[in-house]
């Protein structure tokens, strides 16, 4: 009986032992996705990177001064990682729609699902604020102690984190959660930022968007219909004035009789 209860003990202490690791989520539950495209030099957890690269929960992604990095995530986001910089995926899951990012320094391009499951979310920390998004298009960059979110498409929600604080929609510094809309932007710093999530200037969001841009042979980044539409507005913007100025000139009527002051 006593040998019969060693055996049963022997195989009881096997199957708990190995309870931990199946308990770990391993193999493809922590697989985040894959490196779609590069620019040398950069590294996956500081080894050399390599296209079709398999990209795991926790894996360190860094680019060099020539390098870029184009990663695609389980559930179709695409992230653009720029030059001199650094991004870690800690979590991305597609079935439960859990995604968290670190960003210690640079520039990346985020083109995110949208998300749909209850309690889903995908954020983006910085070492001072947190990007929380639910399908949208945006840019963060954090340099100098400064994080910069420029939202292209859709709608992404911005909190400062520590004594940083944030450019509100009132025009005056705030320490707590606020929305940046398509085609706005905010800075998030210890010092006391512009005031207003204004519009993006057609210069910035061009060289942002060119910041991420991983442009290889035969796979061109589209992005210019972004500023295009910006363009297209400030044109619609000044015709529109010019048509009022020559209008009233004319009488109110857009025309004007040959002679008049007016036409003059």
């Amino acid at each position: 009986m006593s040998l019969f209860r060693c055996f049963v003990a022997m195989v009881l202490c096997s199957l708990l032992a190995g309870l931990p690791a199946m308990a770990q989520p391993g193999g493809h539950d922590q697989v985040a996705g894959q490196i779609n495209a590069l620019i040398p030099a950069a590294t996956r957890n500081s080894q050399t990177a390599k296209v079709k690269e398999e990209l795991d929960w926790n894996d360190l992604l860094k680019t060099e001064k020539t390098g870029r990095v184009r990663a695609g995530l389980k559930d179709g986001s695409i992230l653009s990682l720029g030059s001199e910089s650094e991004l870690r995926i800690v979590q991305h899951d597609s079935v439960s729609q859990q995604t968290q990012l670190e960003m210690d320094f640079g520039k990346v391009r985020s083109q995110v699902t949208k998300v749909t499951k209850a309690g889903g979310k995908f954020e983006m920390k910085t070492p001072n604020a947190v990007i929380g998004v639910i399908g949208t298009d945006f840019y963060t960059s954090f340099e100098g102690n400064k994080t910069t979110v420029i939202c292209y498409k859709g709608k992404v929600t911005v909190t400062p984190m520590g004594n940083a604080v944030a450019s509100g929609n009132s025009g005056a510094s705030s320490s707590s959660t606020i929305n940046v809309s398509e085609g706005q932007m905010v800075v998030v710093t210890s010092d006391v930022p512009p005031a207003g999530a204004s519009q993006t200037p057609s210069d910035v969001l061009e060289a942002s968007l060119l910041a991420t841009a991983v442009v290889t042979a035969g796979t061109p980044e589209h992005h210019g219909h972004v500023v295009r539409n910006v363009l297209i507005g400030s044109g619609l913007a000044v015709g529109l004035g010019l048509g009022l100025y020559f209008g009233t000139r004319g009488g109110g009527n857009g025309t004007c009789k040959p002679g008049s002051p007016a036409c003059n």
